[in-house]
């Protein structure tokens, strides 16, 4: 019965097939950031990013968001840096042209933030670009050898750290999701892609390999409710001025 959680699942999903209808997308991008603001990924972003910019003492700071979907997390970012007086640059990278397109439609409010559409293996960005570089729900798409790229390119372009916000593969998760999950979904790409989310995503031992792989150092996998996995790493400067 747990067999299939024992390793990561490479089944594609919709979204990476593109099976799906204009209707369909927009409904589970409406959808999707109502799931995520309630189990918990600003949460996430609270107590990684914004403590470590609020320990750093920063009054000015710069985040590149790697596949930011509609941008929410920058706006997260953006309330909280208007709230507590300080400056801030926010990037959110999407190669999905309606959602880079999103990003600025959401966040007019915000001068800070600027969408570009790029491709997450290749960051269209110059080395220590940014304070930060982060992601969510983003590398749980990818195979293990990917990840690894996507954490070279978030190291090469950031100055601090780096901070990967995804889903922790657990039976109780995938359950949950399936049965009283589904009560309140309605959207075709969220009910199905979701639960296969949870079999594609990671457990932190993954996590912490991959990290080491991408000769980071300070590395930390922390839980955060509801079954969220938050890897925490700046950069090795000693194997890369090597």
């Amino acid at each position: 019965m747990f067999d299939r959680f024992r390793h990561r699942s490479y089944e594609l999903e919709h979204l990476d097939k593109g099976d799906y209808t204009p209707e369909e997308y927009e409904g589970c991008m409406v959808e999707l950031r109502r799931i995520n603001r309630f189990l918990g990924d600003a949460g996430a972003l609270r107590r990684s990013l914004l403590e470590d910019i609020e320990r750093e003492g920063l009054k000015s700071f710069s985040v590149l968001d790697v596949g930011a979907g509609s941008g929410e997390l920058l706006r997260v970012a953006g309330r909280w840096a208007k709230g507590n007086r300080r400056s801030a640059l926010l990037v959110g990278l999407e190669f999905n042209a309606r959602s880079a397109k999103a990003i600025m439609e959401e966040s007019g409010e915000f001068t800070s933030i600027n969408s570009v559409r790029g491709d997450a293996f290749r960051l269209p960005f110059a080395d220590d670009c940014f304070d930060y570089a982060i992601c969510s729900l983003f590398t749980h798409h990818f195979k293990d050898a990917q990840v690894l790229e996507i954490l070279n390119e978030m190291k090469r372009v950031s100055r601090r750290r780096i901070f990967v916000i995804d889903l922790h593969r657990h039976p109780i998760a995938y359950y949950l999701y399936t049965t009283v999950g589904h009560l309140f979904l309605h959207n075709r790409l969220i009910r199905e892609d979701g639960a296969l989310s949870i079999l594609r995503s990671f457990r932190p031992r993954e996590l912490e390999r991959l990290a080491s792989e991408a000769h980071l150092e300070d590395v930390s996998v922390e839980h955060r409710f509801p079954f969220r996995l938050v890897l925490s790493a700046s950069k090795d400067v000693g194997h890369a001025e090597a």
